[in-house]
């Protein structure tokens, strides 16, 4: 997606790419991905070494300020996922 149709890109409250292969491949059920990304987005640091790419720094952080933002006006939380997918993280980041 063009960064002109949205704001800010979060890339810290994704789960981590080892969690990621590992529900994709079959080795989580999806309600251990979503126990195993809780636990990931309340890391402070150690989450960074579950990922070569993106280093998160401070999950809990960018979660406050999401919230925050939230109070505010509208946050839109997208993912490569299909729309109308049951099972994507959005939906957990969301509550």
């Amino acid at each position: 997606m063009s960064t002109s149709r949205y704001d800010v890109w979060m890339p810290s409250l994704a789960p981590s790419e080892r969690l990621i292969r590992s529900v994709q491949a079959g080795r989580l059920t999806w309600a251990q991905f979503i126990r195993e990304y809780r636990r990931e987005l309340l890391m402070d640091g150690p989450v960074d070494a579950r990922s070569r790419t993106i280093k998160n720094r401070g999950q809990k952080f960018t979660l406050r300020l999401l919230a925050r933002v939230a109070r505010k006006g509208r946050v839109t939380v997208m993912c490569h996922c299909a729309e109308d997918q049951a099972q994507c993280h959005r939906h957990e980041l969301r509550k």
